[in-house]
């Protein structure tokens, strides 16, 4: 269940001040710590508790005065709403590809919302700007691919079995097995597409992520842990 970090913690950290990093010119060294964390998931899987519990030991160990760890998934369409001087009907438009491409076309062509592309661009841009900022936690929406190049950012992927997805689903939003199982499978067949789709690649495939977590065999507070310490440690220097 999606509790504790949400938009009131969003909004305190879009309004804190800050200028953001310069880049590096010249030979680059490994960062000491990672500024972000993108976390690629099935769904089920335990993302949002993950990113919250570990948004929570970040900030335990952050400097006062830093802007607070925050997370991003839902809250993310607002901050693109609000970048983009977007109207708050757009956010139905904007999930992970949940929608048909009929009812993209169609959509499109009476001009019921701006193209597709327009969309991804102005999330991109978002996410771009949110980890130029630091201290974020972002959950979907390619946010891996869109940030691939940086060091200084951790990509991680969440996955597990669909009876033990499909349970967590079910105790999290009061469903039957047998609906739980066809809620995941929906939104994993969109979150599949969105990232075909926009980026040309596979959701699946581990090249695109720093480290995989089965929540199967490591429980949810394991993985925050473990998260934590890489976040704290940072990447080390990479070998030739």
């Amino acid at each position: 269940m999606h509790t504790g970090i949400g938009y009131e913690q969003c909004l305190s950290f879009i309004n804190c001040e800050i200028s953001p990093a310069k880049p590096v010119r010249g030979k680059r060294t490994a960062p000491s710590r990672f500024r972000a964390l993108t976390l690629s998931r099935l769904a089920g899987s335990g993302a949002h508790a993950i990113a919250e519990q570990l948004a929570g030991r970040l900030q335990a160990k952050a400097v006062p005065g830093q802007r607070p760890w925050t997370v991003f998934d839902r809250e993310l369409v607002t901050r693109v709403l609000e970048d983009h001087h977007l109207p708050a009907r757009m956010a139905e438009f904007i999930p992970e590809d949940r929608r048909t491409e009929l009812q993209d076309a169609v959509e499109e062509f009476f001009g019921l919302r701006p193209p597709s592309w327009t969309l991804i661009q102005h999330t991109t841009e978002t996410i771009l700007h949110l980890v130029e900022l630091g201290n974020v936690i972002l959950i979907g929406r390619a946010a891996n691919l869109v940030i691939r190049n940086r060091p200084d950012v951790l990509h991680v992927r969440l996955v597990g079995s669909e009876e033990t997805r499909a349970a967590r689903l079910a105790a999290a939003r009061k469903l039957t097995r047998k609906a739980a199982l066809e809620v995941l499978r929906r939104e994993d067949r969109g979150r599949t597409r969105y990232v075909k789709k926009y980026f040309g690649a596979d959701i699946d495939d581990p090249l695109h992520y720093s480290a995989t977590f089965n929540t199967d065999l490591l429980s949810l507070e394991r993985v925050a842990d473990a998260l934590s310490e890489l976040m704290l440690s940072g990447p080390g220097e990479p070998q030739a």
